[in-house]
């Protein structure tokens, strides 16, 4: 069976549109600074071929690098939602453990979770939440299961 994961945040089919044309705007530069590298007078200096051509290599290899990990979180999110949406079956998600959870720019609190339910194996899984004094060991909240891989959402609270 696979391991537990939970789903990507939930994003809109405007928020996909509008997130996957930022992240085709973040891959242009690179190619178009090689484009221009390119076709450049020949009559410039070579300082100027050679600037524009290590800029355009590093600005595709990084622009690229950027855009494609974003156009395929946006995705991953929009395949999470659907699979969810069709495959995904009601669970209860009791607390098991509650830390401090200091990484990243959020802090909030990590929950250690017994997700169960019908039409699947009970499982153990993490997930990081918003400090709210109502998520104690015990709490039990609302979550949406997909039972063929364990992919998760907590919908409540």
């Amino acid at each position: 069976m696979s391991t537990p994961r939970e789903a990507e945040a939930r994003i809109g089919p405007i928020g996909a549109l509008l997130s996957r044309l930022a992240f085709l705007a973040i891959c242009l530069p690179g190619p178009v600074l090689l484009a221009v590298a390119m076709t450049l007078d020949r009559l410039r200096s070579p300082e100027d071929f050679w600037g524009l051509l290590a800029g355009g290599v590093l600005m595709t290899i990084v622009g690229v690098g950027f855009g494609v990990f974003g156009w395929r979180v946006v995705t991953r999110s929009r395949r999470d939602a659907r699979r969810l949406s069709t495959a995904g079956v009601a669970a209860n998600a009791e607390i098991l453990r509650v830390a401090n959870h200091l990484g990243g720019e959020d802090p909030g609190l990590e929950l250690h979770l017994r997700i169960s339910g019908p039409g699947f194996a009970t499982f153990e899984a993490d997930t990081t939440r918003a400090d709210d004094p109502a998520l104690v060991p015990g709490a039990v909240l609302a979550a949406v299961v997909d039972p063929i891989d364990r992919l998760f959402s907590i919908t409540g609270r």
